[in-house]
């Protein structure tokens, strides 16, 4: 394993989406999310983290040190159990309300930090039912944002095909079934991040959660190359455009994140008002020259 992470980090990461819905909302009839008072587009940092755990899955196949802890239909007292036995603590008749002692509830945090690369990564809630303990996450994602407002398509679809022999009967053998789908035809999302050192720093029994170097190249891997992986009908054509990333050259940083980002901006290629549909719609500019001394920018898309 390589050493603990020494510097801080900020990103801007870009990503599109054509006819496809990026981030449904159940409430909402599964339409993609806008802000209702500017009809700008998000996608929450929880759908973006998700896919960030499905690649590491494919990638690292379940490896040590590589599991994930938050998986799809995951029970995750389960893990809880499986953290205190693995760290000693005896099993208890009430073992599956127990909440440990402090010393009990430390070894398998640091377990589970070290066993599972979302929770060093993004932190978690693990004191349900067996304790292990609350983890805050170095990395950290806010929503994401469409650079424009976007206009989401309700299409109908229509299925030659039915569930029952009763709707077959009702519809004398004509058997369709009618459905709906939401689409975005076309948006660019913008998402900001940030990687902090000292939530990462586990020396010394700082209590840190042990994200390294190897985790840091592993997180740019999945933003980069996730959407490949990640492909249905639903989300249609998504991929990631660019990755912006900023370097300090210390764990306590040389200038405050939203400079940062603010050297980052994204326009329209023709200034026109017509609606984007492509990539090549829009044109990202850096101040490179305003980047503060001591902080390296990095561009990995």
């Amino acid at each position: 394993m390589s050493e603990t992470i020494k510097n801080r980090y900020e990103f801007v990461y870009l990503f599109d989406v054509e006819n496809g819905n990026p981030n449904g909302d159940p409430d909402a009839g599964n339409m993609p999310r806008i802000d209702p008072e500017t009809s700008y587009g998000l996608v929450t940092d929880v759908c973006l983290k998700r896919k960030i755990r499905n690649f590491v899955e494919i990638v690292k196949g379940g490896q040590s040190h590589y599991e994930i802890y938050v998986r799809e239909k995951a029970i995750l007292n389960e893990t809880h159990e499986r953290a205190h036995r693995a760290v000693g603590v005896e099993d208890k008749e009430d073992d599956k309300k127990r909440k440990g002692t402090g010393d009990e509830v430390e070894k398998a945090r640091r377990w589970m930090c070290n066993n599972f690369f979302d929770v060093r990564t993004f932190g978690a809630v693990m004191s349900t039912g067996v304790n292990c303990g609350q983890v805050r996450g170095p990395v950290q994602l806010n929503f994401a944002r469409s650079i424009e407002s976007i206009v989401p398509m309700e299409v109908s679809i229509t299925r030659m095909a039915v569930a029952t022999k009763k709707e077959s009967d009702q519809q004398s053998g004509d058997n369709r079934t009618m459905g709906r789908k939401h689409i975005v035809p076309y948006a660019l999302y913008r998402a900001e991040g940030y990687v902090s050192p000292y939530i990462a720093d586990n020396s010394d029994g700082k209590g840190g959660t042990g994200f390294s170097e190897d985790d840091l190249a592993l997180l740019w891997d999945a933003l980069i190359n996730m959407f490949d992986h990640d492909h249905s009908a639903a989300r249609g054509k998504m991929n990631a455009r660019k990755l912006i990333v900023f370097k300090h050259d210390s764990a306590l940083g040389n200038a405050p994140a939203h400079k940062l980002f603010e050297l980052v901006k994204v326009k329209r290629a023709d200034g026109e008002a017509r609606p984007a549909r492509a990539f090549s719609d829009y044109v990202v500019e850096i101040d490179i020259g305003s980047v503060p001394i001591g902080v390296i920018l990095d561009e990995k898309v």
